[in-house]
């Protein structure tokens, strides 16, 4: 059942508080842009947003042009300093959270080589298999917090390495999305410890670039970015976007962080006492805290940084609001999203008889299967087009159970604080998590919680704020969990995983059979 929340605050207007920070939100889908006051509060009318989408290919490809990506990252940039200038306000510094994951080679001159591989790309798929069969996959996890998977780049490493060996050899640099974008503006490359954490090529304990992955590999130190010691700003703006740019010359510009991270901080989820549910294009379920990485992770997580100091561990989901779009599409549902709102709420949980494997993107969280594909089982003459999607929805929402699971290993029933644009749009799915769950689900106030965590951040970095963690962080809506819909529900998840041990895991334990003999 949902409730109102007693300490919603109302979005107000913020131009009149300063210090302002220009935040960007670099995701794989989209780029937005607006302008945050010292509080950490959006100023009303200054959000840009540019929709794009990765480049997908039957084999598994999802790429986004070099070039083209950061040139829409500048347009966007473009659009919120004319606002900042429309309103006669003085940008302080500029911080970014960008997509986790990608993957980009650069020349000499700091020019790609490659497309933007993003996380999506599951091409390296047999790669990430051969290195659990020559690798101590334990040990790496726990040096690195990743799996061996093709989202991460050891194994997308040695997918080029072997396939487009010419350009393999011929990069220079192997950076991040971010990391190309500081190439751009600024001819600088240093990562930030929050991106070269998601790399899966960093040890997030003494965060320095893992030997045994660099050898493996067959890249050297110098072929990848500095990781910054600290959260500091970047020099000077190159000549070009100086002159693009003249209002942004003087602001501190940062590094960017990882969007996750980001999300955290923006939904106010910034201690062990609240887990930040996001679904937007993907999902992802994470806690952060002060101090060092677990001694024990979980084998269904991974374990990245947000800066020096705090650590951020969590499960993440391929499919999420992406894969209910493609069901609204392909389905025809798209048209009258208001009446299939309605349709989706009028729906029991689990009455519809169906079981859905949501791996249409692959799996990462919680079996990291790459090779995992999207199922539906229980299909009959009388299924409705919303019953199936309805049923997708329900097992995204189970993923997640067995993410929270995994995680009260580390933050025991903490509270869950819930964003992204795939849950404002709708009152269904909140109050689902909710019951599958069974525990209140409260959703972020902020409705751009990646840009305004790296507000935050930025404003932490300068001063200008004492500690992320004293950012007010209000919710708009509590979703209290229905006793008997969760009974229901957990016989929806044990079928779920009984379906999923049948097609994926023994599909999986098939392939080592294969291997092995």
């Amino acid at each position: 059942m949902m409730s109102a929340d007693l300490n919603t605050a109302a979005r107000k207007p913020s131009g009149t508080e300063t210090p302002l920070v220009l935040a960007l939100d670099v995701g794989s889908s989209s780029v937005r842009g607006a302008l945050y006051d010292g509080r950490g509060l959006e100023v009303e009318g200054t959000q840009e947003r540019l929709v794009r989408g990765l480049k997908t290919t039957a084999g598994g490809g999802a790429e986004l042009d070099a070039r083209e990506a950061a040139e829409e990252t500048a347009r966007v940039i473009d659009a919120v300093v004319a606002r900042a200038a429309a309103l006669g306000a003085r940008v302080e510094a500029v911080a970014v959270a960008c997509f986790w994951h990608s993957l980009v080679g650069l020349d000499e001159r700091g020019r790609p080589l490659t497309p933007v591989f993003g996380w999506a790309d599951t091409r390296a798929a047999r790669h990430a298999e051969m290195l659990k069969r020559r690798l101590d996959e334990g040990k790496t996890h726990a040096r690195t917090g990743c799996r061996f998977h093709p989202s991460y780049w050891p194994a997308r490493l040695l997918w080029l390495k072997e396939e487009r060996p010419e350009i393999f050899r011929g990069v220079r640099r192997w950076v991040s999305f971010g990391e190309l974008l500081s190439a751009r503006f600024f001819e600088e490359q240093t990562a930030s410890v929050s991106m070269a954490s998601g790399t899966g090529m960093l040890d997030v304990r003494s965060c320095r670039w893992d030997e045994e992955l660099l050898e493996t590999t067959g890249v050297t130190a110098e072929q990848l970015p500095a990781v910054e010691e600290t959260y500091k700003p970047l020099g000077e703006l190159t000549g070009e976007y100086a002159r693009r740019w003249p209002a942004l010359r003087g602001a501190r510009w940062f590094p960017a962080i990882g969007d996750g991270a980001a999300n955290n901080i923006g939904a106010g989820c910034t201690g062990p006492e609240r887990v930040a549910l996001m679904v937007g294009t993907s999902g992802a379920m994470r806690v952060m805290w002060e101090g060092e990485p677990p001694a024990q992770l979980p084998a269904a997580l991974w374990c990245y940084r947000a800066d020096r100091s705090r650590v951020l561990a969590g499960g993440a989901l391929s499919d999420g609001g992406g894969l209910f779009h493609w069901m609204t599409d392909a389905l025809r549902l798209n048209e009258h999203a208001e009446e299939t709102e309605k349709e989706l709420a009028s729906i029991k949980p689990d009455a519809h008889g169906l079981t859905v494997l949501p791996f249409w993107s692959g799996e990462r969280s919680t079996g990291w299967n790459a090779q995992a594909r999207g199922a539906i089982l229980g299909l009959t003459m009388h299924t409705r087009p919303v019953e199936i999607l309805r049923a997708a929805m329900e097992a995204i929402a189970y993923r997640f159970a067995l993410v929270a699971r995994a995680l009260d290993s580390l933050a025991p029933r903490a509270e869950v604080v819930a964003s992204g644009g795939a849950l404002a749009a709708s009152r269904v799915w909140p109050q689902m998590l909710a019951d599958v769950l069974a525990r209140p689900v409260r959703r972020a106030d902020a409705l751009e919680a990646s840009s305004r965590g790296a507000a935050l951040l930025a404003l932490e970095a300068t001063g200008k704020l004492k500690s992320i963690a004293d950012a007010e962080a209000p919710t708009v809506q509590t979703f209290e969990p229905d006793t008997a819909a969760h009974a229901l529900y957990r016989a929806g998840l044990e079928r779920h995983e009984k379906l999923y041990a049948r097609l994926v895991a023994d599909e999986a334990a098939a392939r080592e059979v294969s291997r092995s003999t």
